[in-house]
């Protein structure tokens, strides 16, 4: 238990300085392709959170799924690639190559459904190849380009609030 606190602790300090160098990137084309990163221990209708995106269209053949629960005994289907705290060495670094994959891909949109500031999320959010990304205010505002102040029970709120914003923004 200290262990895992004294890595997160570690993994964090190395993100908070890496973060210190990030540039803004630009996105002017229109969002086809959604990565969505969500925290299963804090959140659990990651279906009805689909739903909503397909609902606003997008085909949920765009939509891919990067799932983390702290406990190992998910039954998820096999197009989620699954998240866990053990795929994260002590150098911040993603030793799973099904979530490498997931950062390499350039999504047109990355959505970083957690509101909790855990190592692993914020590596993956921080290093996803993503053209435009958007989470939570509680989260640190560098890793995102867009951030959405709300609950994270109140999805269909989240959801509204991306569209209407991508809508302003020419994204959509």
């Amino acid at each position: 238990m200290f262990l895992n606190y004294l890595k997160g602790f570690s993994i964090k300090k190395i993100l908070k300085n890496s973060l210190l160098n990030v540039k803004s990137s630009l996105f002017s084309g229109n969002i086809k392709t959604i990565g969505l990163i969500v925290d299963e221990s804090h959140f659990a209708n990651t279906q009805f959170l689909i739903e909503e995106f397909t609902a606003n269209g997008i085909a949920k053949e765009n939509i891919e799924l990067l799932v983390y629960k702290s406990k190992s005994n998910v039954n998820l289907a096999t197009t989620v690639t699954k998240l866990e705290s053990s795929h994260l060495n002590w150098k911040a670094q993603i030793k799973n190559q099904a979530v490498n994959d997931f950062i390499a891909k350039e999504f047109d949109l990355l959505v970083s459904y957690y509101d909790v500031k855990k190592a692993i999320l914020l590596v993956v959010t921080h290093e996803s190849k993503a053209k435009f990304k958007v989470g939570f205010s509680t989260i640190d505002k560098r890793l995102n380009n867009f951030m959405i102040n709300t609950n994270l029970e109140n999805y269909k709120v989240f959801v509204q609030e991306l569209f209407k914003y991508l809508k302003i923004l020419n994204k959509i």
